[in-house]
């Protein structure tokens, strides 16, 4: 199959929060997309946003922890659009406890979806950039990686691995032009976190007040850093973490 003008790029967790915003971005700067969630309600609802300003875009039902899932979900890119050249592992989930409290489930859950997911994503897109010799993969790793935080053993571990599996990534697949980045954010502004504000589970003033920013980042300014590292514009950019956050990690915890 002949290969489009345009580049393709797929965005894991697509419904919403910064998934929907980078599935945005890579829209504007004239890409196909393929939304990729396991509640494919929501990816519809960003697709016909996007079909409004005529993007082509593709929507996969897919629960990234699992691989034959991930297979398919590269099957279908692969048949819809000929090709494959940007790869966004986003999805991400919390099942926040205490490490004395925490259930194996709960570990188990969040480092499938949030680690495991970003291997075996990678793995299956990867065999198709590095046989074309050219591709980036972006993760979306977070602050977490960098701090403990009180009853997020599971998330913090399994971001800190994403960090380090970009790396590993980059190394082995540097060869073959194919270029892996991660984007770390920090407190963003999403439904998410807006919902747990409103249920008083978030203290939305003890956050920003941590951040030297002052704010919590928009969904737009995490998906401009990843619009950014797919682009040629970071064509010697591999193996390195971003991180989104305003300041937070850069001040002191006192």
């Amino acid at each position: 199959m002949s290969r489009p003008e345009r580049k393709t790029a797929i965005v894991t967790g697509a419904g919403r929060g910064i998934g929907k915003a980078v599935a945005q971005a890579l829209a504007g700067d004239g890409m196909n997309v393929v939304l990729a969630d396991i509640e494919p309600e929501w990816a519809r609802a960003v697709a016909t946003g996007l079909e409004v300003v005529g993007v082509d875009s593709l929507v996969c039902e897919t629960d990234v922890s699992r691989r034959e899932e991930v297979e398919r979900l590269i099957a279908a890119t692969l048949e819809r659009f000929g090709g494959l050249d940007v790869l966004v592992n986003n999805a991400g989930i919390i099942a926040p406890a205490p490490v004395l409290e925490m259930t194996e489930e709960q570990w188990d859950r969040v480092v499938a979806v949030d680690l495991k997911s970003v291997f075996l994503c990678s793995q299956a897109a990867g065999r198709h950039m590095v046989e074309r010799r050219s591709g980036a993969i972006i993760n979306i790793a977070s602050i977490a990686a960098e701090r403990g935080m009180h009853g997020r053993a599971n998330y913090c571990a399994a971001k800190a691995g994403v960090v380090s599996l970009t790396r590993v990534l980059a190394l082995e697949w540097a060869p073959f032009g194919v270029r892996v980045n991660a984007v770390g954010p920090g407190y963003v502004n999403t439904e998410l976190q807006q919902w747990a504000v409103q249920q008083g589970i978030v203290d939305l003033a003890s956050r920003t007040a941590s951040t030297p920013l002052g704010r919590l980042a928009e969904p737009a300014e995490v998906a401009g850093v990843v619009s950014f590292l797919a682009s040629d514009r970071a064509s010697y950019l591999t193996g390195q973490t971003i991180f989104v956050d305003g300041g937070w990690l850069a001040s002191s915890p006192g």
